[in-house]
Parts: C-alpha cells; structure tokens; sequence
C-alpha cells in the first residue's frame, strides 16, 4: 500500500513558486532594510528626522496603493500581471539604492520600492486564496508565510556577511541586492500559472457601497481583530531597541531579526496546517497568550534569556497569527471581492502599525522600555477578551 500523501506535498505548486518568489525578494529587501538605516545616517549625514520623514512617508504610500491595487485585480479579473508589476518595481529600486550618493535617490527608491510593495501584496495574498484548495488553504498560506519569513532573516545574515567581507562598502552590498530581487520577478512570470476566473457578467467598480455591503460582519470582525492584533505588536525595531540597552553591539543587531524571524519561519507552516482542523478563534487565543508572555519577558529585562526569550516567544506568535488572519480574510470574504478586502484589512492594519509604534515611542521616551511592552500586554489582553467573547468553538465563515 502507498503511504498516504501529506499536506505539504498536496500544496499547488504555484503556491511554492509564490512562497519562493517572496523568499526571493525578502532576501533582497531585509539586505537592504536591514543597513539603510545607518547607511543614510552615517554615509549619507542625514538627520533622524529625515530619515523618520522618509520612513512614514513610505510606508503612508505602500497603504494607499494596497486598497486599490486589491480592487483593480477584483475588478481586472485578474492577480498575477499586477503582483508582477509589484515584484517588477521592487526589484527596480535595487540599483536605485546602491547608485545613491545623496538624500534625493534614497527617496526615489524607498516610494518607489514601496509602492511596488502595496501593488503586490493583496493580488498576491488574492491568488494563494484562488489557488490553494479550500481544505488545504491554511497550510497554503502557512507556507507562504514561512517561505517568506526565511528570506527575512537570510537577508540580515547575508548582509553581515558582506558588510565583514568588503569592509562596510553599503553600496556594494546594495548592488548584490538585485540579483534575489530580479531572479524573483523571473520565478513568478515563469513559476505560477494563474487560474481561470469564471465569468460574473458584466464588470462592475469593486469599491461600490452595493459590494461593501456584500462584505460580511465577519469579515469586518476579522479586520477589526488584525487591527488590535498590530496595535498590541507595534514595530520590531522596538525588540532591536530593547537588545541594544541590554549591551548587544551594534553590528551584531541584526541578530535580533534573525532570531525572531527564524522561530517565525519554523512554525508558520505548522500552525497553518494545524488552522485548517481546529477552531481559528481559540489558535488566535494561544498566539495571543504566547505574545503577552513575549512582553512579559522584554518589560522583565534587557539581557540573556529575558531579551532573547521575548524575541523568540514574539516569532512564534506571528508564526501562529499571521497566515492565520490571511486564511481567516480569504474565508469570510466573497471570491470575486478577494482583492479588496485584503486591500481593507492591510490598510487597517498598516494605520494600526503606525499608531501603535508612535505610541510604543512616546511611551518609551516618557516612561520607559518597559512601559512600551506593557502597553503591548495590554492591547494583547484586549484582543483576547474580544476573541474569548465569541463562541469559543465557532471557526469563522468557514
């Protein structure tokens, strides 16, 4: 007798090629992210202030376009030109950064960076959704997730490696940048086969109140959730923060990325998988316990195993929320208005990220590290009262 087929193998293999294509380009990307920073501060002599301008002002661009990149591909008919055209601008920005000698180019290629970013994100997180068999769809994004996830601690390793290799030469490790980010957008045009949508009669404007009706109380429950969920997660550049007053050397920061991206990338497929037979509430419950304890243990201490047990504890709840919250949007949303509702639910949540790192901030200037954490706790105790409130073995839309 054939030993049965597991899970993983079952996965469509355009869900792989999508999961590579992410590793691909967040190797490219967290090579670049992790060192701008204090390449534009260092090299480049510009001000904090600067450089929080050009942040927000990213990140502000990367939310609008995701609403509407969402919508044109429910509108469209179609995912896969647009999350090309994502990856395409992605991987042009590359050059751009190491070709920069001044503040204007670093401008030029982070908007132009993030835009490709917001282009592709909900198409993309749209096509796993059309792909993936529905008994199969946690295990799909899980996968995705974790792919992803792997390219977002190689990259800091990577660009460790070849800041000690060519003696902080920032523009040369920019350079090196492309190569993932190019082999990326190549993987995608030849690696995933887009399926043919059944036709809905006559074309209509997704973003229509008549379609924002159709999008159900669930729905918007699930968007609620993720928006609490990032207002109790804030930035990880805070775990950086908290590592560095612990006496962690600068050089050796990226660590913190590493580690916590790596507990992320271990676990994400696991839970995905573990998704698709139980109750989606009570794995949001468990990851959100396991985030309280991760504040605990940075609001505890800077050092040793208080710091870097938050860090890891803080991996594992993205690895049991985040593909989660993707499969829970694809379930309670209607298939030909897939775009945009993640298009809502990443615009809702990226504002949540802005808030909650401004406020994580000002807590940390006027009160203390340990204050920001326990903030986090708080919200995180919030979102479980909301969460625990609902039946507890009720599995939303599914």
């Amino acid at each position: 007798m054939n030993p049965p087929i597991t899970p993983v193998k079952r996965i469509p293999r355009s869900i792989w090629a999508l999961g590579f294509v992410s590793l691909l380009m967040d190797v490219s990307s967290e090579l670049i992210h992790s060192l701008l920073p204090v390449f534009m501060f260092t090299a480049l002599g510009m001000s904090l202030f600067a450089i929080g301008l050009i942040e927000g002002a990213a990140e502000a661009t990367a939310l609008i376009v995701k609403i509407f990149s969402g919508a044109l591909s429910d509108y469209w008919g179609k995912r896969k030109p647009l999350a090309l055209l994502g990856y395409g601008l992605g991987a042009a920005s590359k050059p751009l950064f190491a070709l920069a000698t001044g503040g204007g180019l670093v401008v030029t290629a982070r908007l132009t960076d993030r835009i490709g970013k917001g282009i592709r994100g909900a198409p993309r997180d749209a096509l796993v959704a059309d792909i993936a068999p529905l008994e199969l769809r946690g295990a799909s994004f899980g996968l995705r997730q974790s792919l992803d996830t792997v390219g977002a601690f190689l990259g800091p390793l990577l660009a460790m490696g070849l800041m000690l290799l060519w003696a902080n030469d920032f523009h040369m490790v920019f350079w090196v940048a492309g190569v993932p980010a190019f082999l990326a957008v190549a993987l995608l045009f030849f690696g995933v086969h887009e399926p043919e949508r059944k036709a809905q009669g006559k074309v209509v404007n997704p973003i229509r109140r008549e379609n924002l009706r159709r999008l159900s109380s669930a729905y918007w429950w699930v968007v609620g959730i993720g928006a609490v969920f990032t207002l109790a997660r804030f930035s990880e550049a805070f775990l950086v923060l908290r590592a560095q007053q612990g006496g962690l050397p600068a050089a050796l920061t990226p660590l913190v990325l590493i580690t916590m991206n790596a507990v992320y990338s271990i676990s994400a497929y696991p839970f995905g998988k573990l998704s698709d037979s139980m109750s989606h509430s009570k794995l949001l419950a468990w990851g959100l316990l396991v985030l309280i304890g991760a504040d605990a243990a940075l609001a505890y201490g800077n050092q040793g195993g208080w710091v870097w047990g938050g860090i890891a504890l803080w991996g594992l709840h993205m690895g049991m929320t985040q593909g989660l919250l993707a499969t829970m949007v694809a379930n309670t949303a209607p298939a030909d208005l897939r775009g945009m509702a993640y298009g809502f639910f990443n615009l809702v949540s990226g504002l949540a990220m802005l808030s909650a790192s401004a406020l994580a901030g000002l807590l940390w200037d006027q009160l203390g590290a340990p204050f920001t954490f326990f903030a986090g706790a708080a919200f995180s105790a919030l979102a479980f009262i909301a969460i625990t409130m609902q039946r507890s073995d009720r599995r939303v839309s599914r």
